[in-house]
């Protein structure tokens, strides 16, 4: 058995170089890269096989002396220690090729005709003890090999994407890929994966689950959630929901009066006040989810009314305040909700900022800048289900470090309400789409 190395500006040509001077019966001892790309010089990345000093000869049916089987088990014992050493898996070069090829875009060998075999077992036969052990040892290895291929496919990505302040290691490329698609802030994303490689111990990068595992951990720790706390006489609880047209504010306040009223442990008395008389429609939805429930709610058009209306719904436990829905950009409607604000102040007013998931970036930022002059205490997210990526949403969280106290999965009332929490959100930014709690 001999070794030979190969370099080459990237994986894909030095498993080419390997695979036209050996052929394709060689195997891939390792790959790695060895110089990194800079300004003066380009990456440089080596791989190593190994090769028959001498092609094996050919079967002519009789069988071979006992002497020679056994020198040919002891140099295949020799020969399989020197490269246990390196503590890397063989990889038929060709396969290897093939899963780099498809990544870098490089012409694949011709594919092997396939060949289907049958194999029928007696149904009473039962594997030995030793057998079962064997194949718990080949399911590891092949375990060990498919996040080997993963590492190659990763080196390949790493020499394609975009130079970072900081290289990210191959076996972070995945996470990087699906949080960076998520639509997460670029600033917030290099931040977490440099906290992730100063914090994360080396002996974890060896697998991709361990990897993803730590990084899941890592983002659940920066999502603040605002806990639903079950209140104490004489504890009441006013609630206004804000935020701009067609985010499901009423609907939201709706699921809210349906769950404190019917669906959680203690069972609280609930009223509704509605300041969105400029559509018609939305008080009548309001109302008929009121008569529906027995809940008693009063329409307000100006601060003297609003306070009348909290007087007269002061034997509640718990008080509901649905607004006019308005533009971010809309100064005027949102010192008016202002004014409702500062008549009252014998009793606090949380104000919860409703925005839809679906929503950029760049506008959830203007739409909470501009509705922070109400002094935002929780933020609740609606829509989830019509969107796959979350990366917005940890984003604005993470840079206004307020809390989440609701999240809304659909247009059901009142089942698609849950209270909001980190590792839900981490799951779905991760997967790309919203989990089922009966998942």
């Amino acid at each position: 058995m001999k070794l030979m190395t190969f370099t080459a500006p990237t994986p894909a040509q030095a498993l080419k170089a390997a695979q036209r001077e050996c052929g394709e019966d060689a195997l891939v001892v390792s790959t790695k890269q060895i110089r990194k790309k800079s300004l003066s010089q380009s990456a440089l990345y080596e791989v190593v096989v190994a090769i028959e000093d001498a092609p094996p000869p050919k079967r002519d049916g009789k069988k071979a002396p006992a002497s020679s089987k056994k020198d040919a088990v002891q140099a295949h014992g020799s020969e399989k220690q020197s490269l246990k050493e390196s503590d890397e898996v063989f990889v038929n070069i060709s396969e290897a090729a093939r899963q780099i090829s498809r990544i870098a875009n490089v012409s694949a060998p011709a594919s092997r005709p396939r060949v289907k075999v049958e194999v029928h077992e007696d149904e009473n036969y039962q594997k030995s003890p030793i057998e079962m052990e064997e194949l718990r040892a080949i399911k590891s290895e092949l375990v060990t090999l498919s996040d080997k291929i993963k590492l190659i496919q990763n080196m390949v990505w790493e020499e394609k994407k975009p130079t970072q302040p900081g290289t990210i290691p191959p076996e972070f490329a995945e996470i990087y890929r699906i949080a960076k698609k998520s639509g997460m802030d670029q600033v917030h994303l290099d931040e977490i994966m440099r906290l992730t490689l100063e914090h994360m111990p080396l002996q974890m990068r060896s697998s991709t689950q361990t990897v993803r595992r730590y990084f899941k951990t890592l983002l659940r720790k920066m999502v603040p959630v605002r806990i639903e706390r079950e209140l104490v006489p004489p504890q009441k609880k006013i609630l206004m929901l804000v935020g701009p047209t067609g985010v499901g504010k009423t609907t939201t306040l709706a699921k809210l009066a349906a769950r404190y009223a019917y669906m959680m442990d203690k069972k609280y008395k609930v009223g509704i006040i509605t300041l969105d008389t400029y559509r018609i429609g939305a008080v009548e939805q309001l109302m008929q989810y009121a008569k529906m429930m027995r809940i008693g709610i009063e329409a307000v058009v100006d601060p003297p009314e609003f306070l009348t209306a909290l007087q007269t719904l002061q034997h509640m436990d718990i008080i509901l305040i649905d607004t006019v829905g308005s533009s971010q950009y809309d100064k005027q409607k949102i010192e008016k909700l202002q004014l409702f604000l500062s008549s009252h102040t014998e009793i606090g007013i949380d104000v919860s900022l409703v925005m839809g998931a679906p929503t950029k970036l760049e506008d959830l930022r203007a739409i909470y800048t501009n509705f922070s002059l109400l002094g935002i205490d929780t933020l609740i997210f609606t829509k989830l289900d019509e969107t796959r990526g979350f990366g917005n949403i940890f984003s604005l969280v993470y840079e206004t470090e307020k809390p989440v106290s609701y999240f809304s999965t659909g247009q059901e009332v009142p089942d698609d309400l849950m209270c909001a929490d980190s590792d839900y959100l981490v799951e779905c930014l991760m997967e790309a789409r919203v989990k089922k709690e009966s998942e």
